[in-house]
């Protein structure tokens, strides 16, 4: 009977290391899409700042003469 106890001891740490495991490599991935998530987020409003600032100077400079008569 000692040993009947003792493997079902051993499965029962077996599947909570397990468990614990998994949970580790879910918070991880979670972190990592979090960074993914926040590096996008400020690639894009630098990308759309920069954008604006290219659409601001292209407004204040008047169009260049391409008509051909020089």
């Amino acid at each position: 009977m000692d040993a009947n106890a003792k493997q079902a001891r051993d499965r029962a740490e077996a599947a909570f290391k397990k468990k614990e495991e998994l949970l580790r490599e879910g918070q991880q991935a979670m972190a990592e899409y979090e960074a993914a998530r926040a590096a996008t987020r400020e690639k894009t409003a630098r990308l759309r700042a920069l954008r604006l600032a290219r659409d601001a100077a292209d407004q204040k400079t008047p169009p260049a003469n391409t008509s051909g008569a020089a």
